[in-house]
């Protein structure tokens, strides 16, 4: 059995994360791509990730890959989170992951609205508003929420989704609708009103992004396809870092891996697999330094990350276990980063990685802030060390 060592896996993860000096590139796609998805819950964590890992792109060039050449797309996928894929993994992400949760999302909100008592057939008036929603959304091409509201008398409907508890109140429909129409594939998140942090986002059709709309793929394939190329930015790694990243059972793990020609290895006396063909060692590059924003897809990509965080743990994480900004070295996190109010990164090593170290993230932070320009972006989840530095 091949033992791959921890120094071998952060060489791994800096050349295929783009994060060694010598593996960055300008290609927004590109930079994607190396990652599978990227994050999105925090609409800045998408451009600060690219940030990380391009030479001289700026933030217009993730805008015109996502809203203009339209090769990116925004979707809620695994463990119900909003990633930006490539357009031409969306087939895969759909049939694997999205399908399922629209059904899910329907389930949902239609037990609010039999608790509501608005209608007796709960399946159909559903049904019916996703058409109206949908409809209105092509006559516009593209709209807010508040206009398709405003088009759509039944989206106005409003429901209690938690009668008699103090923390709720009766809402509207149309985000429901709206939320259920892009996990199953049919409408899209299109251009912010504001700067690329906002999240005010405008609804398109998926038909502006895919002529055609998204094409079929069966299921099983498709979470095969995402299962490999999960193992090509990601492996070698257990098989409970996949099963915990795409949200699945281990069932569905297992039926997904079966296809594939992986082989058993070692991480430091855990049991490890890697695609069979991906077993030649990885040559270490250049120490590299990284500003990695909250919820980047590098740290995110595993369950198990004690081979590159270490003890920093209890200082860039919230309490709801979201990781904050982080500081890299050399493949593995030495401290953590914020933006303050004046647009300065500031940035707190947490442990002496020398002073080589300490000069290259002092360049890192320099570039990072030119990056932010006038922009500025609080992370939704603020870790202890993010307040400090903002304080």
């Amino acid at each position: 059995m091949r033992s791959i060592s921890v120094a071998e896996r952060r060489a791994r993860l800096g050349v295929r994360h783009r994060l060694a000096a010598g593996d960055r590139t300008d290609d927004v796609l590109d930079v994607v791509r190396s990652l599978v998805v990227l994050h999105a819950t925090d609409p800045a964590t998408v451009f600060l990730s690219v940030a990380a890992r391009t030479r001289t792109a700026g933030p217009a060039d993730v805008e015109r890959a996502l809203y203009d050449d339209r090769t990116l797309l925004r979707m809620l996928a695994m463990r119900r989170t909003m990633f930006v894929a490539p357009t031409e993994l969306v087939p895969v992400l759909q049939a694997s992951t999205a399908t399922a949760l629209a059904a899910k999302q329907r389930r949902t909100y239609g037990r609010f609205i039999e608790q509501a008592g608005i209608t007796d057939d709960v399946a159909a008036w559903w049904a019916a508003a996703e058409e109206a929603a949908h409809d209105a959304l092509l006559a516009r091409g593209e709209a807010t929420g508040a206009q398709l509201g405003a088009d759509v008398p039944v989206l106005r409907t409003r429901v209690n989704p938690a009668p008699g508890k103090s923390y709720s109140k009766p809402m509207n429909i149309t985000t429901w609708v709206l939320v259920t129409l892009g996990c199953a594939g049919r409408i899209v998140r299109g251009r912010p009103d504001g700067s690329w942090a906002s999240s005010r986002y405008r609804w398109a059709p998926v038909e502006a992004w895919l002529p055609g709309g998204v094409p079929d793929v069966p299921p099983a394939q498709a979470r095969t396809e995402l299962v490999r190329r999960w193992l090509r930015a990601f492996g070698p790694a257990p098989v409970s870092d996949l099963k915990w990243w795409t949200g699945w059972t281990a069932g569905d793990v297992a039926k997904a891996l079966a296809p594939l020609d992986v082989a058993d290895v070692d991480l430091d006396g855990a049991a490890g697999i890697v695609l069979a063909d991906d077993l030649e060692p990885v040559a270490a590059p250049e120490p590299w330094a990284a500003l990695l924003p909250a919820l980047d897809p590098t740290p995110m990509g595993w369950q198990n990350r004690d081979w590159f965080l270490g003890d920093h743990r209890a200082a860039l994480f919230d309490r709801s276990g979201n990781i904050g900004p982080t500081v890299w070295w050399d493949g593995r996190i030495v401290g953590g980063w914020a933006q303050r109010a004046d647009g300065e990164i500031a940035f707190r090593l947490l442990e002496d990685a020398g002073a080589e170290a300490a000069a290259a993230v002092e360049r890192e932070a320099a570039r990072m802030a030119a990056w932010y320009g006038d922009v500025r972006a609080v992370p939704r989840f603020r870790t202890p060390l993010q307040r400090e530095l903002t304080a």
